[in-house]
């Protein structure tokens, strides 16, 4: 289709990995052994015959395929999200993409500029400044000297190294190479900006930055975004779509939201609607951590709920001793990693806490519909005695859930279409009256 920006079809790449042990002392001895032994592949090996179809393997030596067969098409505008565990193959995709590497089976067809922003430093030379980079990378884009004029100023107080604009960047730190390459890559005027996990880099507040500029760009200057990331609720806020690669192949594809619940719930970590731990994973010897949960209002574990959905965290744990006052509370983050709110059994009455018994407890609690505006949020648990501040145990981002916003369907939008900003998005009561 005219739309289509990029177009990846039966893509492979493959890596020849070596297992030979180095040796540190070369004898004349190891020398004439080694040429015996090739010696006898060339001559003898051929006459007695190889196996399959002729082919000769070494032990040394291993085929690795880092993609296999990866087909998908991307829209103009569209972001995308790449989700998958280390190893997966998502570098390696955006590293054919950005024509860094070659692939060694299908192709790739692009439509357009791309910038990508891959690893600390990439498409920097150490020895130039700043400023000097900034010109070189825009050059290195196609574009003329005056683009790159037009958006210099921008560049420069987006990644606020204005100070440090005529250092060399080998002086940088890797928060600052990190802020000045994002902006570059977003300034300048490219039609596909292609990201890796390289802002994990930065600090929450730059991270929440790059999300704002991301978003912006897309959907006001129309750019194609693909976002390779291990924060679920960041590139759940950034993406709309999304695919899952496990080993180098695509495992699934689609909604970036179901694709984050199906991913997170293959995870012990991190992620999905339900968790379990080992006894002393999170705990001390007065208290410990055994499961923890997201359920609907049907009691049923869910990842995803509409905006007018109740929501219920629980947490099971248990209590080794007797006479302490300990709290359960919870602990809701925003996908920039930012704490929206602090849920206690004991409100603020800390002191009104009462002390418990040894045994296993369930403790629960409603998130209300109509309170959280959409987007993606991951929990913490905690089991705390607020009087002296001791925390028993804390498992932080250990689930993770998301709230949608059907846009023709959600009775709290009515006829408006646009992003609600904010964490929440509560319906209050109101009362307006005419005074004069």
């Amino acid at each position: 289709m005219s739309d289509t920006v990029i177009k990846i079809e039966n893509l492979g790449k493959k890596y020849t990995l070596t297992h030979k042990q180095p040796q540190k002392y070369i004898a004349l001895r190891d020398v004439l052994v080694d040429r015996a032994k090739r010696l006898s592949e060339k001559i003898i090996r051929p006459l007695i015959g190889t196996g399959k179809a002729g082919k000769t393997s070494s032990p040394d030596l291993e085929e690795f395929w880092a993609l296999s067969d990866v087909s998908f098409d991307v829209k103009q505008g569209e972001r995308v999200g790449i989700i998958g565990r280390n190893g997966a193959g998502k570098s390696t995709l955006l590293k054919i993409l950005s024509r860094i590497t070659e692939p060694t089976t299908g192709r790739v067809s692009i439509k357009g500029r791309i910038a990508s922003l891959l690893e600390v430093g990439t498409g920097f030379h150490p020895e130039l400044t700043g400023r000097e980079n900034i010109y070189l990378n825009g050059a290195i884009l196609g574009m003329s000297k005056a683009e790159i004029r037009k958006n210099f100023d921008a560049i420069v107080d987006f990644a606020g190294v204005e100070q440090f604009l005529d250092t060399p960047v080998k002086h940088y730190s890797s928060g600052m190479y990190v802020r000045l390459a994002f902006a570059v890559a977003a300034h300048l005027d490219t039609e596909i900006l292609l990201i890796d996990e390289v802002l994990a880099v930065g600090d929450a507040e730059f991270q929440k930055k790059c999300m704002g500029k991301m978003d912006e760009v897309s959907h006001k200057e129309g750019r194609t975004i693909l976002f390779v990331s291990h924060n679920m609720p960041m590139v759940a806020s950034l993406c709309e779509s999304g695919v899952w690669l496990e080993r180098g192949k695509i495992l699934d594809h689609g909604v970036i939201s179901s694709l984050i619940i199906k991913y997170s719930n293959t995870r012990k970590e991190g992620g999905g609607c339900f968790a379990e731990f080992s006894p002393g994973e999170y705990g001390n010897g007065i208290a410990e951590l055994l499961s923890v949960s997201v359920e609907n209002d049907m009691g049923q574990l869910s990842g995803e709920f509409a905006i007018t959905e109740p929501i219920c965290l629980k947490m099971k744990y248990r209590i080794k001793e007797k006479d302490i006052s300990l709290s359960p509370n919870f602990h809701v983050y925003d996908s920039t990693g930012q704490c929206i709110f602090v849920m206690s059994d004991a409100g603020f009455d800390y002191a009104g806490t009462k002390k418990a018994v040894p045994g296993i407890y369930i403790a629960s609690c409603n998130i209300p519909g109509n309170f959280l505006n959409d987007g993606a949020y991951s929990v913490g648990f905690a089991l705390t005695t607020m009087s002296t501040v001791t925390i028993h145990f804390y498992a932080q981002n250990v689930l993770n859930f998301i709230i949608i916003d059907d846009m023709l369907n959600t009775p709290t939008r009515g006829l408006y279409r646009g992003a609600f900003p904010g964490a929440v998005r509560p319906l209050l009561n109101w009362n307006s009256e005419i005074i004069s």
